[in-house]
């Protein structure tokens, strides 16, 4: 038996040429799944290196944002983006269920016109690796910029006075930056469409602290008969002096709205058992994330609206015209707060750690 087992078994030799190919073929598959392997090894070994830094002063541009953080969380499912490309500038749609270039168009909210090129046709099958290019003949990308206003916050303080108001920071103006595809006919704007949108300089709130101390009784002078008790009334002096110092409220502070979307914001949520805290949390992450800008879309990720919703379908939940109401994307805001964080100000004490929520 082991000697015909012997004879039977081939060799390098008699193996014919199907078979060769076909151990070709096994050693390449090994090839290919050994290399994945140790690509897919190196990309978690990067992820979980030293983390990068954080945003400092806004969260729509940076790619730690609040909604493009949680984007994977947002979509319900593995999510599905496509890069479009309109006359030289590239920005994300992210959504799910792509099925062809006309079904990103219209997740991306973009409108083609007549004279209008697209590659490829608007019925090809589209996937991650897609980019879709629209040229416009006679239009071209235009940046401007427009200003954010700053918002005042009253802080309450016991290391001032009750009726003294100091101020602790001054406001500054915060810088919202549009890119739009713009068709002029001469000087004369025919058409222009904002393409992308983004915080360019978050604004810095005017900060007011507010005292609340009540006014400390006058005592009269004592008498002094030696050199020792005029040392310790200097003494005692100087360290009142030092306790009148103010010191900042750790309290989140009272907003005074500006604009219409926020006096709206303000009443509707006082309206519905919010509070001037709420409120307060509701401006600043606003204010970060969007500049208080409806339509504000960002370019790198397709994050849309107020709170930069990822992607911006994700509102219809609370209206069909999700994608220009602000009460409707404020509403999905405040649930989306509450949901994730527990509460706006939870949100807003995550935002504050981490310059995004």
């Amino acid at each position: 038996m082991a000697t015909r087992h012997k004879a039977d078994q081939p060799t390098l030799r008699s193996l014919t040429k199907r078979q060769w190919i076909r151990i070709a073929s096994v050693c390449a598959a090994v090839g290919l799944v050994v290399a994945g392997g140790a690509a897919t090894r190196s990309i978690y070994s990067h992820a979980s290196g030293t983390p990068t830094a954080q945003p400092t002063a806004y969260s729509i541009s940076d790619e730690h944002a609040a909604s493009r953080g949680n984007a994977r969380d947002a979509l319900d499912g593995a999510p599905t983006y496509v890069n479009v490309t309109i006359n030289g500038k590239t920005r994300t749609v992210l959504g799910t269920d792509f099925t062809d270039v006309k079904s990103v168009l219209d997740a991306g909210d973009i409108t083609l016109e007549s004279g209008d090129t697209v590659e490829p046709s608007l019925k090809t099958k589209v996937d991650e690796s897609t980019t879709i290019t629209i040229n416009r003949a006679g239009a071209k990308m235009e940046t401007e910029e427009s200003k954010i206003p700053f918002n005042t916050i009253k802080k309450e303080t016991s290391s001032l006075p009750k009726g003294t108001e100091q101020v602790e920071t001054e406001g500054q103006e915060g810088i919202l930056e549009k890119t739009n595809l713009v068709e002029r006919s001469g000087d004369k704007v025919i058409s222009s469409n904002t393409f992308a949108s983004w915080v360019k300089k978050a604004p810095v709130e005017k900060v007011i602290l507010v005292g609340t101390a009540d006014p400390q009784p006058t005592e009269q002078p004592q008498p002094t008969t030696d050199t020792s008790d005029s040392a310790s009334s200097s003494g005692a002096s100087s360290d009142s002096g030092n306790a009148s110092q103010p010191a900042a409220s750790n309290s989140i502070g009272t907003t005074a709205p500006v604009g219409e979307m926020q006096q709206w914001a303000h009443d509707y949520l006082l309206a519905n058992g919010g509070t001037e805290a709420d409120f307060t949390a509701t401006v600043f992450i606003i204010s970060h994330e969007s500049g208080w800008s409806v339509t504000a879309t960002n370019p790198s990720s397709g994050a849309y609206g107020l709170a930069q919703a990822l992607p911006g379908s994700k509102m219809a939940s609370h209206g069909a015209d999700w994608a220009t109401n602000y009460q409707t994307q404020l509403k999905w805001f405040w649930d989306y707060c509450k949901d994730r964080y527990g509460s706006i100000q939870g949100a807003y004490s995550f935002w504050q750690a981490n310059h995004w929520y």
